[in-house]
């Protein structure tokens, strides 16, 4: 819990699984698989989440350039914020900001928390699983076309 507590406070933060382990008291092996246990997800994946979800947010809510918000959420380059968002949100931080800012905001009466945990990115499997099989997926079919 310490660990997710500091991720949850300074998701900007570079938070390497031996940091995070450190902060738990636990060796490295030890604390990766128990917060996997305790979370369901590995503790990068769990900052990613909440990496985007604080992204999405600033997207919808402010007129922060994109770069700016990149910075602000922790990522170190614009290039991979815009690969990693759209991989994870399939969709360009542009286009999201456009749809989001273009709905009428029903949600204002509803509490943040409910909304942000309604809202959060379902990482169920690693980025770079998820971008190989649609890749593996676009190859078997150019080989059905070429037949």
């Amino acid at each position: 819990m310490r660990a997710k507590d500091h991720i949850d406070a300074a998701s900007a933060e570079h938070w390497p699984v031996r940091r995070l382990a450190a902060v738990a008291g636990m060796s490295l092996a030890h604390f990766s698989r128990s917060f996997k246990v305790a979370f369901g997800v590995p503790p990068h994946r769990y900052l990613l989440t909440r990496r985007i979800e604080r992204a999405k947010s600033l997207l919808r809510d402010t007129d922060m350039p994109i770069i700016e918000i990149a910075f602000e959420t922790g990522w170190n380059s614009l290039g991979t914020f815009g690969r990693i968002f759209h991989d994870v949100t399939e969709q360009s931080p542009t286009d999201l900001r456009s749809s989001e800012q273009a709905k009428p905001h029903a949600l204002e009466e509803v509490p943040h928390c409910f909304v942000r945990a309604a809202n959060r990115p379902k990482l169920t499997i690693a980025v770079s699983e998820k971008r190989r099989g649609k890749s593996a997926a676009t190859q078997g079919h150019e080989t059905e076309v070429l037949k």
